[in-house]
């Protein structure tokens, strides 16, 4: 697709799955020198998480099980991760709207934008519109096509307040139907190198202070 984004740039933040928080915050800081700060729980999602700056306007979410909550209603179950790992991935957008429009016009199917919020430890709330792509292509706990993520104007983002050090340097996927992961997100406008394989995984290239890492 003529003007894609390469996936490394296009990329908002990452999510690596836990199944609890604490351990999820160790597991980090351990491998990157970095420990991130808790972030907020997703009211009626089921979730909550810990955050790590990978640059600017790019960041790491450790996500986790909220235990105060009743319900979990997240997608992808991290209850049973053994390990923490990458689950999927956010887009970023300035234009949620347009890329509704543009991934119905290549055909594909989208849900969304719905509104979405997440109170801080200091009260303040963060707003923010996401777009899901629907696709067959998630494998185990791993979603390989991102969701989008629209940032409210007042807001600030995630990136610049949560703690730096580390730098975003590459992201690719791995898949056992490369090239129908590929042609998804081309129809939404980006460009990511697609590796087969015979399980899905995010692998994600990140410069530290205890040198460069992969996490996957």
């Amino acid at each position: 697709m003529q003007g894609a984004v390469p996936a490394v740039t296009a990329a908002d933040h990452l999510l690596l799955g836990v199944a609890d928080l604490d351990r999820g915050i160790q597991w980090v800081e351990e491998r990157t020198g970095v420990r991130p700060v808790v972030g907020g729980s997703h009211p009626g999602r089921g979730t909550r998480n810990a955050l790590l700056s990978l640059g600017a306007k790019q960041y790491l979410e450790v996500i986790a099980p909220d235990p105060a909550q009743s319900t979990y209603t997240f997608q992808i179950d991290l209850r049973a991760l053994k390990e923490p790992r990458l689950v999927t991935w956010a887009a970023a957008t300035s234009d949620i709207e347009g890329v509704a429009r543009g991934a119905k016009a290549a055909g594909q199917a989208v849900f969304g934008p719905s509104d979405g919020s997440r109170a801080r430890p200091d009260g303040k709330v963060l707003k923010w519109r996401s777009l899901g792509v629907a696709s067959s292509l998630a494998v185990g706990v791993v979603e390989p096509i991102p969701f989008f993520i629209q940032w409210a104007a007042d807001v600030v983002h995630p990136a610049t307040d949560s703690p730096g050090g580390c730098q975003l340097k590459a992201l690719r996927i791995a898949h056992p139907q490369p090239a129908a992961v590929v042609g998804v997100l081309k129809a939404v406008g980006i460009d990511a190198d697609v590796a087969s394989a015979s399980e899905a995984a995010l692998y994600a290239t990140v410069s530290t202070a205890k040198g460069v890492i992969e996490l996957h």
